[in-house]
């Protein structure tokens, strides 16, 4: 798989990536520094097609820029846990993410294994 459908892959269509970005540099400097932070945090946990990420930091953008606009404070946005934050927002979209889907993994591994060991006793 080559460099651009590797990059298409984790962030989806590049215009709209690069759109994203340009309203995240034009976001007054503290909605920025968190814009920032969660979106590294949702690309590490997020969602594991770059569709699905791009559409949650579009909207992650349209609500900065709505509480930018409004005066909100940034805590006032986030709240106390940034993480629980993050989490909620990523929950509102119904979407797993590679994370989910190795703690599934493992889960499904212990059961079978307590099935193949009940089995064999």
């Amino acid at each position: 798989m080559g460099v651009p459908r590797i990059i298409t892959t984790l962030i989806g269509d590049k215009r709209r990536w690069r759109a994203y970005r340009d309203r995240v540099k034009r976001l007054p400097v503290a909605y920025r520094t968190a814009a920032e932070g969660i979106e590294r945090y949702l690309m590490h946990t997020g969602p594991s097609d770059g569709e699905s990420l791009t559409v949650m930091l579009e909207d992650l953008a349209d609500l900065l820029e709505q509480s930018a606009a409004a005066g909100t404070p940034i805590r006032e946005v986030v709240g106390d846990d940034p993480v629980e934050f993050a989490e909620a927002f990523k929950r509102n979209y119904g979407l797993g993410s590679w994370l989910t889907k190795e703690q599934q993994r493992l889960s499904d591994a212990v059961d079978r294994a307590e099935r193949e060991q009940g089995a064999g006793s």
